[in-house]
């Protein structure tokens, strides 16, 4: 199984070599921008990455970089121009771009002990898990720049146990997910808990202090998600999501409850994690799941954005008594079989 684990560079004068190599990269990188648009403009081709590599090739001992480093630049280059569909992509500079170092696994020698050494230099960082087998990483920067070493390694399959259990997830912004079984996971409300001191440090201008603020938000947001994804992998087989998108909702009035509750990061941390651990996540379509009655399946719900307030209702057809969320959430994992059905 391929993965890429994530390490904290520990010295500090290991940034200085760092910056230094990132303004080669950014170099390499604006070079294959501004040759690309100029062959475009002239031949109305674009350049391959065969093509980049011949035009930067000899260059690595001028630029104080790894062969394998300006090799990696060129073809990420040429796979975000695919991707935004763009003839000229953005320029980077050491102002305006987060530090980035990407290189293959013949690049770099891995000494043990959470010592590696690329292009004739060594650099440590904390190793909180074993590494495996490397194919490729790169080091990049965060926004408080501390520099992290990325491994794409390959490490032994590990399956949880089955355990024959399914659950329904349904997302909202009151509880961030509320399950079939009838527990609920509210999320920790980063944003609405660090909001006053960002506020007062946005006032004040102290731009070091904002951006600590606004990592922290971060990182207590993935660590909640972190934890309950991995909880909920371990304990079912079968993960089912409502398709519900963030998209809309972050352009009205509940856009902080809804960037709080993070329902792209959830899904996606589920996704991977089934993947990783043999478990299956599905996501379905969720129309009507409020509204119809998880037991006869009529659609007796509350409905209109006037009913939005009712969290309890029953089935005017079957007499059963529901919490709206939790009948959502049978609803969702009942779509999941009827899928497989059709």
């Amino acid at each position: 199984m391929i993965i890429t684990k994530k390490y904290r560079i520990k010295d500090s004068n290991s940034k200085k070599i760092l910056r230094a190599m990132t303004e080669s990269v950014n170099f390499v990188w604006n070079y294959c921008n501004e040759t690309s648009v100029k062959y475009v403009d002239l031949k109305g081709k674009w350049l391959s990455n065969y093509d980049l590599h011949k035009e930067t090739a000899g260059c690595s001992k001028e630029l104080k970089l790894n062969s394998t480093t300006i090799e990696s630049v060129c073809n990420e280059y040429v796979i975000r121009r695919k991707q935004f569909k763009r003839k000229k992509l953005n320029w980077r500079s050491c102002k305006k771009s987060l530090g980035w170092i990407p290189f293959k696994s013949i690049g770099i020698s891995y000494k043990g002990n959470g010592i590696i050494k690329y292009n004739g230099v060594t650099f440590k960082f904390w190793e909180s898990q074993h590494v495996g087998k490397i194919k490729c990483g790169s080091f990049n920067e965060d926004s408080q720049g501390n520099w992290y070493i990325n491994l794409v390694v390959e490490t032994e399959e590990y399956h949880y146990k089955k355990t024959n259990k399914e659950v329904g997830v349904d997302l909202g912004l009151k509880t961030t997910a509320t399950y079939s079984d009838g527990t609920e996971f509210i999320g920790v409300k980063a944003t609405k808990k660090y909001e006053n001191k960002l506020a007062i440090a946005q006032r004040a201008k102290k731009k070091k202090q904002v951006r600590a603020i606004h990592t922290k938000i971060k990182n207590v947001r993935k660590d909640s998600l972190h934890k309950e994804t991995l909880k909920l992998v371990k304990e079912f087989d079968l993960i089912v999501v409502g398709d519900v998108s963030s998209t809309k909702l972050v352009k009205t009035k509940m856009a902080k409850s809804t960037l709080d509750n993070s329902w792209g990061a959830y899904k996606s941390m589920l996704a991977y994690k089934t993947i990783r651990f043999g478990k299956e996540m599905k996501v379905v379509n969720e129309s009507y799941s409020t509204v119809t009655c998880s037991n006869c399946k009529e659609r007796t719900g509350p409905k209109g954005l006037s009913c939005l307030n009712v969290r309890e209702w029953v089935c005017s057809s079957c007499g059963t008594s529901h919490l709206r969320d939790v009948n959502a959430a049978k609803n969702i994992l009942q779509f999941s079989v009827l899928d497989m059905k059709r």
